[in-house]
């Protein structure tokens, strides 16, 4: 454990480029062999805006780095935060304690609060306007969405109290898991269930995905899917009837221009409709 914290800490930044675009080629391929859903549409161009809002979200994350680590090694040198008020904790607890903690208030609280803020939702839509949800979808965020998401992560930062080689080591875990967890990948319905109970699944996230509530409002989870079993957010829905998208926006070829899709968020709010969901 020692050995992973020490590469963590000093993680070059070619090494995080090859987890990023390592992971999407693997979930690429795979989307090939085993597809979830046979999308009508050509996979290069859909990609574009897609690739576009992820190099944005590099763009922020990098611009604003110096915060993100100059927080991590203040909270290391003050010994602030939960992890490090708790008294003779292994180091292997140490590491994944951190690593929930930092999931539920770096993913789960903010996309939460995302979807429950009417300004912030506008925002974070983008991300949901996607008609043919894939692997390139994972990072489909607005640069504003990028700034929230990072304020987030600097929050947990603070609060855990985590060094800088456990951070990197959960946006590097958090990449991979939704890039897994957005590809239109088919697992068997036994294994993907068995999977959810701990992690975030292929359907399970899809399932919040669906164009329209209460399904929108579910499965917010990025790596761990306790956090929406132990707050009541967690929701099933058959894959065959998903359907992708926002019923407030619902035109796909402007959903699929990054000119729209940077406009999107200036929108007058638009009230979504609700469908019924079994109990």
């Amino acid at each position: 454990m020692e050995s992973i914290l020490n590469y963590f800490e000093t993680i070059p930044s070619l090494h995080r480029s090859l987890i990023l675009v390592g992971g999407l080629t693997l979930f690429w391929l795979l989307e090939g062999t085993l597809p979830l859903f046979n999308f009508n549409y050509k996979k290069w161009k859909h990609a574009v805006p897609n690739l576009f809002f992820t190099l944005t979200t590099i763009i922020v994350n990098f611009g604003l780095a110096f915060l993100l680590l100059g927080t991590a090694q203040w909270v290391e040198d003050t010994k602030f935060g939960i992890i490090n008020w708790i008294p003779n904790l292994p180091l292997w607890a140490y590491v994944l304690l951190g690593v929930l903690l930092l999931d539920l208030i770096g993913a789960y609280l903010a996309h939460y609060v995302e979807h429950k803020v009417k300004p912030l939702w506008v925002v974070h839509l983008v991300h949901h306007s996607d008609h043919n949800v894939d692997t390139t979808t994972a990072n489909r965020h607005h640069p504003l969405e990028s700034i929230i998401r990072f304020s987030f992560t600097l929050l947990g930062v603070i609060i855990v109290g985590v060094p800088i080689a456990i951070v990197f080591l959960y946006q590097s875990l958090s990449l991979i898991a939704t890039q897994f967890s957005h590809a239109n990948i088919k697992l068997p319905k036994k294994l993907d269930k068995a999977m959810s109970y701990v992690f975030i699944s292929p359907d399970m996230h899809k399932v919040h995905h669906h164009y329209k509530l209460p399904y929108t409002d579910s499965n917010y989870g990025n790596i761990f899917s306790i956090w929406d079993r132990l707050f009541g957010t967690f929701m099933t829905l058959e894959r065959e009837s998903i359907i992708y998208g926002v019923d407030t926006f619902p035109d796909e070829e402007a959903n699929g221009k990054i000119g729209e899709l940077l406009k999107q968020p200036f929108h007058k709010y638009r009230k979504p409709s609700i469908t019924n969901a079994p109990e």
